[in-house]
């Protein structure tokens, strides 16, 4: 037996030396994206050799006793200072969908206090907390209401508005799929905060629903750190663009990871108007694909019937496929059986916000008299009132309520507020 046993290994370890394109006859039935190589565990005999094939994701049960601490574990399990070396600069990209609380619209406080104490622990020492502003958001409101500020202060972690650092021009090192033409003109072009350049990024999304891309997360994130305040013309070809922003960031930036929160998810008309939903999951990894991926089958949607997941996946810049990627941590009869069953709907403004877009689209002065002019502030004002003045306090307020009576929800108000900051004004970008 101790002969078998040899040569079945041997033969395991001869097999996992042949080059990707032998067709490995227990490599996946999905064709792979040209240049993806991951790894992934073939167990044999409690012996595991690594096969290029696999992302990997880290998934974690988790309590509001242990989350802070279940965090760095994660953390951990996925050997994340290989992916983001500490030795570089780190951005905390922060993931602000309201600029109210509303829960699993926004980075949770608990997701910013186990990250920053898992990086302070293990010794990264430069690290800045950012977000961008949108025609509907304030980035220090949202700071403030979202309880970010005192967990950021108890860090020695600073907060940096994206309005208030300089952007420079950009030219993509690798062809793009929309990018380059939807914001030419107006001396737009593709522009980056200069201070992303050669720096570790960490993303902090939530798992919820989303009304223009069925779901958000990773990939989501770096719509509100790439594009100024005008990324709204977006979201008519928001697929591409995605994609395009993930190119750009594997350019840009000398490491990314994702932690993305699901202790408490959003199911519904997303990413605000939402009913929240008890997940107790977490989750990371350095492929932002695999992560959204991973994020997308626990909710109960096919990843690659998301469009921006398969674009992604077929163009090489991740994993997709949920049958390629490595789940570190949670059980895989528990990963398999989760399914939380969200149903994607839209809201009445997101709803709206497309009809208008795609039905105006090859009507050009009334296109351009709607999304770019200012009579566009009158889309802005609709939106702040439906969302702020209706939906939040007649709607939203019961909800955060039946919510702050569950342990997350007395979790949340353990954390402080704080006092609302002093600061410069935000600045007021062109949002046509």
């Amino acid at each position: 037996m101790r002969i078998v046993h040899f040569l079945s290994r041997s033969v395991l370890m001869a097999i996992a030396q042949i080059p990707l394109w032998s067709s490995l006859r227990s490599a996946p039935t999905n064709p792979l994206p040209k240049n993806a190589f991951r790894t992934f565990k073939v167990k044999y005999n409690s012996n595991n050799i690594d096969l290029p094939f696999m992302a990997k994701v880290s998934v974690l049960k988790t309590s509001p006793k242990t989350v802070v601490e279940d965090y760095g574990r994660l953390l951990h399990l996925l050997r994340y200072e290989k992916s983001v070396p500490k030795e570089n600069k780190t951005i905390i990209k922060l993931n602000l969908s309201w600029t109210l609380y509303y829960p699993a619209c926004s980075t949770e406080p608990w997701q910013l206090d186990g990250l920053l104490k898992t990086l302070r622990d293990d010794g990264y020492k430069e690290l800045t907390a950012v977000e961008n502003q949108t025609v509907v958001t304030h980035p220090w409101k949202g700071a403030h209401g979202n309880k970010w500020l005192p967990v950021l202060k108890k860090y020695s972690v600073p907060f940096k508005p994206l309005t208030d650092v300089k952007w420079v021009s950009y030219t993509p090192k690798k062809e793009l799929m929309v990018m380059q033409d939807l914001f030419k003109g107006k001396d737009r072009g593709i522009l980056v905060p200069k201070m992303f350049f050669d720096t570790n990024i960490v993303h902090l999304p939530t798992m919820k629903t989303h009304g223009h891309t069925v779901m958000t997360g990773a990939m989501k994130n770096a719509f509100g750190g790439l594009i100024p305040k005008y990324r709204h013309h977006a979201h008519k070809m928001i697929h591409e663009v995605l994609v395009d922003l993930l190119s750009i960031q594997k350019e840009v930036h000398k490491g990314i990871i994702s932690v993305t929160d699901g202790t408490v998810c959003g199911n519904g008309a997303g990413p605000r108007t939402m009913m929240p939903h008890i997940g107790n999951l977490i989750l990371a990894s350095d492929d932002q694909v695999a992560i959204d991926a991973i994020c997308a089958k626990l909710m109960g949607f096919d990843p690659m019937k998301i469009r921006f997941i398969k674009l992604a996946h077929d163009k090489g810049l991740g994993i997709g496929d949920v049958d390629q990627i490595e789940i570190l941590g949670m059980n895989m009869k528990d990963f398999r059986r989760t399914n939380f069953h969200f149903k994607t709907e839209k809201s009445l403004v997101i709803t709206w916000d497309q009809r208008l877009r795609k039905g105006t689209a090859n009507l050009g002065l009334l296109h351009d008299l709607l999304f770019h002019s200012a009579f566009f502030k009158l889309f802005i004002f609709a939106s702040e009132t439906y969302h702020d003045r209706f939906w939040y306090p007649f709607i939203g307020k019961r909800r955060i309520d039946a919510f702050l009576k569950t342990p997350w929800g007395r979790l949340f108000e353990r954390y402080p507020q704080g006092p609302m900051p002093k600061y410069a004004e935000v600045k007021q970008w062109d949002p046509y």
